[in-house]
C-alpha cells in the first residue's frame, strides 16, 4: 500500500477525543488547574465573561468542547472554529489577525530558516509562563517533517504566542492569546486531547492570494504538490465543515482523505528521472558513536556547498529564478560517498550534476560504531539562486 498510517489527524483525533472525556472527568480538571496559575487566572478573570458572550450573541453553547484553528500564511489570519459533539459541523467563532510573519511561502524545512511551518498540526503544550505573554505549543516536527526536513537540525518551538513578534511562530497580540488560551483549554478539559491546527500558505477563495501563490510555485515548482495537497484539505472543510482525515506516506508527501485524486495526477512535476540508487538498509547504522567527518571538517564541509550551489546556477530553468535539492547520501565504512539521490527538489539536468559533485566528494572519516567503522545515511538541503549570494544547507 503506497501511503501507511503514520499520521491521522482531524476525524480521527475527535474520535479518540470523545473517549478521553470520561477519563477526563475522572482526572484533574485541566481548566481549573490552569486557574491556580497568575497569569491564566488574571486572563480568565478579564476574558471569560467577554468569550461567554460573545458565544451568546452567536447562538454557541459555552465552553467548546471541540475546538479546530487553521492559520493563513500570505493572508495573516487564524480562524477558530467550534463545536459541541462529535458528529456536529464546525461554526466560525472568531478571526484574528496574526500580527507579524517570518519567511515566505513554503514549509519549514530546517533550524534557523525563519519559516512558519505548513501543514497539518496540533496543540501539544500550553505555556502559561511564555515569555511572549502566553503560548499554545505546536507539534513541528510532524510525521511529514520529519521525513522531509532536515534529519539532525529540522527546528522546533513553534508556538501561537502574544506580543505580537516572530522568528519562525505565529505571534498576535497578547489579548488575542488570552483568547485563544483559554478556548483551547476549555476545550482540553472537556477531553479533547488533540486540538488541531492546520497552516495553509494562502486563503484558497481569496483571488489575489491565490494570484501570489500561482507566482511562487512558479519560481518553486517543487512546491506544487504540497500546496495541492493543502488546497484539497482547505476544499473538504470549506464543503463539508467537518475535519478530513490526513495520511503521511512514505516519503513525507500528505493524503487527504475524501476529495478526489484528480488533481493528485500533477505527477507531471515528478518527471521521470533516472531510477533511484538503492542500497541494503541492513547495511546502514541507524544510531552511532560518532558521525562522519567531512576532510578538515564542518566548515570545508559548508564551503563546498556553498560552492556547489554557485556551480549549479547555470543548470536552473529559465522560469527557475531558484530552487533547492534534497539529497540522500550514504558514506560506506570507508568514508567513500555512495548511492547518492535527489529526493526532492531541482531539475533533471542540475539534479545530475548535483550526484555527480557528491559522488566526486574526498574520502571522509566513516563514521564509528562499537569502535567499528560503519555505514550510515545523510541528507543535505542544497539551495540554488540566481543571486550572488548563495544559501546553504546544513548537513544532517
Amino acid at each position: 500500500m503506497r501511503y501507511s498510517f503514520i499520521l491521522l489527524l482531524g476525524a480521527l483525533c475527535l474520535i479518540k477525543t470523545a473517549t478521553a472525556q470520561t477519563a477526563a472527568a475522572a482526572s484533574i480538571n485541566f481548566i481549573d488547574y490552569q486557574r491556580s496559575l497568575p497569569r491564566i487566572s488574571d486572563a480568565l478573570k478579564r476574558k471569560e465573561d467577554t468569550l461567554m458572550k460573545q458565544f451568546q450573541d452567536k447562538r454557541l453553547a459555552w465552553p467548546a468542547k471541540y475546538l479546530y484553528i487553521r492559520s493563513f500564511k500570505y493572508d495573516s489570519q487564524i480562524e477558530v472554529w467550534v463545536k459541541q459533539e462529535l458528529g456536529d459541523k464546525f461554526t466560525l467563532f472568531k478571526t484574528y489577525r496574526v500580527c507579524a510573519l517570518a519567511g515566505s511561502l513554503g514549509p519549514k524545512r530546517m533550524q534557523g530558516d525563519y519559516q512558519v511551518p505548513e501543514g497539518f498540526y496540533y496543540i501539544n503544550e500550553f505555556n502559561p509562563r511564555s515569555q511572549y505573554h502566553l503560548s499554545l505549543g505546536l507539534n513541528y516536527p510532524n510525521a511529514s517533517d520529519r521525513i522531509l526536513s532536515d534529519s539532525l537540525m529540522p527546528g522546533g518551538d513553534i508556538y501561537i504566542h502574544g506580543s505580537c513578534v516572530t522568528t519562525g511562530c505565529i505571534p498576535v497580540n497578547n489579548e488575542q492569546i488570552e483568547e485563544l488560551y483559554i478556548l483551547a483549554a476549555h476545550a482540553r478539559s472537556a477531553g479533547q486531547d488533540f486540538i488541531p491546527v492546520h497552516i495553509f500558505p494562502i486563503r484558497f477563495d481569496n483571488a489575489r492570494s491565490g494570484e501570489y501563490l500561482k507566482k511562487y510555485v512558479k519560481d518553486f515548482p517543487e512546491y506544487k504538490e504540497l500546496s495541492e495537497e493543502l488546497r484539497h484539505a482547505y476544499t473538504y472543510f470549506e464543503k463539508t465543515k467537518k475535519l478530513p482525515i490526513i495520511m503521511v506516506g512514505n516519503k513525507g508527501d500528505y493524503l487527504v482523505e475524501g476529495i478526489l485524486p484528480k488533481e493528485k495526477e500533477v505527477v507531471v512535476v515528478k518527471k521521470e528521472r533516472r531510477p533511484l540508487k538503492t542500497y541494503n538498509p541492513n547495511d546502514i547504522s541507524a544510531v552511532v558513536e560518532r558521525l562522519p567527518v567531512f576532510p578538515g571538517g564542518n566548515e570545508k564541509f559548508q564551503a563546498f556547498i556553498d560552492q556547489l550551489s554557485k556551480d549549479m546556477v547555470p543548470y536552473l530553468l529559465d522560469h527557475q529564478t531558484k530552487t533547492f535539492a534534497q539529497v540522500e547520501f550514504v558514506i560506506d565504512k570507508e568514508g567513500k560517498v555512495i548511492y547518492a539521490n535527489v529526493l526532492k527538489g531541482g531539475n533533471d539536468d542540475l539534479n545530475d550534476k548535483i550526484i555527480e559533485a557528491f559522488e566526486n566528494m574526498p574520502q571522509w572519516k566513516p563514521a564509528v560504531k562499537h569502535d567499528q567503522t560503519v555505514a550510515v545515511k545523510l541528507k543535505q538541503t542544497v539551495f540554488i539562486e540566481k543571486a550572488e549570494k548563495q544559501v546553504v544547507g546544513s548537513v544532517q
